[in-house]
């Protein structure tokens, strides 16, 4: 089963805003210090970056988290609110990534898993959640859209490194 191109249903995008919303509720009454969103912000550009995945683990991951949130979050929101929320959205794709641009991402998962083993229970929650709202939101055409110059960054960055490799400066 190709799960890199489930897209996310509303009712998805609603359990990943929520996510979001706790995380930085979290950050806002805890004293606003920036390095207390470094978690997030490092979880949910992972899960963008995986939704640039064509295939690979972080790709499946993506696909899978956003299957597991569309079944989870329709019947969530259905049994609070009675109203059904199971349509697709718009998929939408942040854009793919070279071999350089792969190789930047593959560093970038590295360090999340190196970070994820030397943190607390909490940040782990953070890593995880925010990633998670980064594979669901980032596969929506609007999400996707305001994002869509994250893999040129990204192929820029790993382009950059293969020069200082091979001294093609």
């Amino acid at each position: 089963m190709n799960t890199t191109q489930t897209g996310a249903t509303l009712a998805a995008c609603a359990i990943a805003i929520a996510i979001l919303g706790i995380q930085l509720r979290k950050w806002w009454v805890g004293g606003r210090a920036w390095k207390d969103l470094l978690h997030t912000v490092q979880g949910f550009i992972t899960g963008a970056l995986g939704t640039a995945c064509a295939g690979g683990l972080l790709g499946w991951l993506a696909g899978c988290t956003r299957q597991v949130a569309n079944g989870g979050g329709g019947k969530a929101v259905t049994g609070v609110t009675g109203a059904d929320s199971s349509a697709p959205i718009a998929t939408g794709s942040i854009g793919q990534l070279s071999e350089e641009g792969g190789v930047v991402v593959f560093l970038v998962a590295v360090l999340l898993f190196v970070t994820y083993k030397a943190v607390g229970k909490d940040e782990k929650g953070k890593l995880l959640g925010a990633m998670a709202a980064g594979f669901i939101l980032c596969a929506t055409a609007g999400v996707a859209g305001m994002l869509h110059g994250l893999p040129e960054l990204v192929n820029g960055l790993g382009l950059s490194g293969r020069n200082i490799l091979e001294r093609n400066t």
